[in-house]
């Protein structure tokens, strides 16, 4: 059944889905890093990143729905799944941040949480590179394994940032314990941000080992 298959034409609209995702994770990193920059233009970030978080939904709608209307995919069917509900996953993620901020009213941040903005920017560029690559897992292989390793590194430090960003939290509010709460929110969401992505990064790599 698989050399049957093979000889039919493949529906490759899903590999422009894909860095549909991904662009859209970019610009929500990045409105993400813009609005941990605090100060007044907090509020109009969170909506921005709210913004680009429906414009997901939709791309992960149509992609579902073109799964069960497509004969022959690229990949396995749950592969798609799987990833597209990986990349939806971190967006969500970016907006649960952007939800919590605005419930709190927050309008300065803790370096650390900055520099956890910073690493959710570099895994989406590597997370649209990756993207891009997919149409030819072949001739990509090698570059997009070192994208799994690059933003499993990333993964690495934001769970060192993390933890300096916590205990700096908790020295520092220490006759104020509501801000550690808030601020503690805060950084798991961020934390959680960059897990997503490795999540992406980790099905990327398993679709390599299936295919080739």
């Amino acid at each position: 059944m698989r050399w049957f298959q093979a000889l039919l034409p493949r529906e490759d609209k899903f590999f422009g889905y894909f860095i549909d995702h991904a662009r859209l994770l970019l610009k929500g990193a990045e409105t993400l890093r813009e609005l941990l920059g605090g100060g007044d233009g907090v509020p109009a970030a969170c909506v921005a990143l709210m913004g680009y978080e429906e414009a997901a939904d939709d791309v992960t709608r149509e992609v579902l729905l073109a799964v069960r209307r497509t004969l022959i995919t690229p990949f396995d069917r749950s592969d798609i799944r799987d990833l597209t509900t990986s990349l939806d996953d971190a967006i969500d993620q970016m907006q649960k941040t952007a939800k919590s901020i605005t419930l709190f009213g927050v309008r300065e941040f803790e370096p650390q949480m900055r520099e956890l903005g910073d690493l959710a920017i570099q895994a989406a560029y590597l997370t649209l590179e990756a993207t891009e690559l997919l149409h030819d897992l072949g001739k990509n292989a090698t570059r997009l394994n070192s994208i799994a390793e690059a933003v499993t590194r990333i993964e690495n430090r934001s769970d060192e940032v993390y933890d300096a960003g916590m205990k700096a939290l908790f020295l520092k509010s220490q006759e104020h314990p509501m801000d550690f709460i808030v601020g503690a929110d805060i950084y798991d969401h961020l934390e959680k941000v960059i897990d997503r992505f490795e999540d992406v990064a980790n099905g990327i790599s398993g679709i390599l080992l299936e295919h080739l």
